[in-house]
């Protein structure tokens, strides 16, 4: 196999991100990985704002991009194309970086890799020590994003359940700006929850129980909002009880709704193997403690990325452009942003309360 050497850019949502990846029969290398995040810029909103996410985008990216470039050791001549995220996500964010990977793969002859966000996070699991490889189990679960992928093959995805309403990452962050916690919320709720008593609140698990592998959340969080009005002024206890009452209630769904998954994959694909887990709701330790114990003990191997590839980051952008580039996929200059993007675009399950594939603001 010979060798590709990709400039990944990623800037979907509220980090403006590049990285240079290079991958051959060892498997991918990370050349260079930088991630700016915009967290300050939006916490006074607690949520992100579209408008400001975008202008910092355009603010930051040449500069990023060029100490990702300085870090690999590299020159735009010595690479062999350029992956950038085309969608789902924020559509003012998604053009900023889209055209400053054409205008680079125009400049300097290279091809063009337009990237879907969710592939991004899809392989970012092949980046761990040892890779993933195909096919596995998918647990994608992000600010916007929560479903169950079959992932057969780079390109060759199958949906086995999702989010009838609000993603995971979202229900997170509402409670977190719910109860005043600042931002960005997840790691903040789950911080929270270690103070906490998870027996206190009894809030409803939507969807146990279920024959099925999808999700239903909006629920949970309207329980949690009356939890909180019943209790009027919160003390720094009641959060911290509610938080932990809420991820506890949060990783029982989340082992019901994998068992079904597990299930559903194995007389489908014939054997046992991989769970893995990506996306940003991935880093939460309660929830990969709980995914790492149902993995094991279904005889399944538990994978994921390294905590700095869970959340959104250019290194997972160059990796599928690589592997892309490699089947011989490649976009000419006309390729569009797109607000929406499901990954298995072919076979998406469409419901009239769930357009699949949008990445937006977590405000």
């Amino acid at each position: 196999m010979k060798a590709l050497t990709i400039l990944g850019i990623e800037t979907s949502c509220d980090e403006t991100a590049a990285a240079v990846v290079r991958v051959d029969d060892g498997g991918p290398r990370v050349l260079s990985d930088i991630v700016l995040g915009q967290a300050a810029r939006h916490a006074p909103y607690k949520g992100i704002v579209p408008e400001i996410a975008a202008r910092a985008h355009v603010e930051s990216l040449d500069a990023v991009i060029a100490v990702a470039m300085r870090d690999a050791g590299l020159k735009y001549a010595e690479l062999d194309g350029v992956a950038a995220t085309a969608g789902p996500g924020l559509i003012g964010g998604v053009m900023v970086g889209l055209q400053a990977g054409k205008a680079i793969a125009l400049a300097h002859g290279k091809p063009l890799i337009g990237v879907n966000h969710l592939e991004g996070h899809a392989l970012s699991p092949r980046l761990a020590d040892g890779g993933a490889s195909f096919p596995y189990l998918l647990l994608l679960v992000s600010g916007g994003h929560c479903q169950f992928i079959a992932v057969m093959d780079v390109g060759v995805y199958r949906r086995l359940g999702s989010t009838v309403d609000d993603a995971l990452g979202e229900a997170f962050d509402k409670l977190a700006k719910l109860l005043d916690l600042g931002f960005p919320g997840g790691p903040l709720v789950e911080q929270a929850a270690r103070n906490g008593d998870s027996k206190r609140f009894a809030l409803p698990k939507p969807m146990l129980g279920r024959e099925d592998c999808d999700f239903s959340f909006a629920g949970l969080k309207t329980a949690c909002a009356r939890e909180a009005a019943r209790l009027g002024a919160l003390t720094a206890q009641d959060k911290a009880d509610l938080c932990a009452s809420f991820q506890a209630t949060v990783v029982a769904i989340v082992a019901d709704r994998t068992r079904n998954a597990m299930r559903a994959f194995d007389p489908i694909y014939g054997a046992k193997g991989r769970l893995v887990a990506a996306g940003g709701v991935a880093a939460n330790q309660a929830i990969r403690a709980c995914l790492e114990g149902l993995a094991g003990g279904r005889g399944y191997y538990f994978i994921a990325p390294p905590l700095k590839w869970c959340t959104d980051n250019a290194a997972m952008i160059a990796l599928a452009g690589a592997e892309r580039l490699r089947l011989g996929f490649s976009d000419d200059l006309s390729f569009p942003a797109r607000p929406r993007w499901p990954l298995d675009e072919k076979s998406a399950r469409l419901r009239p309360s769930h357009r699949p594939g949008r990445k937006g603001a977590k405000a």
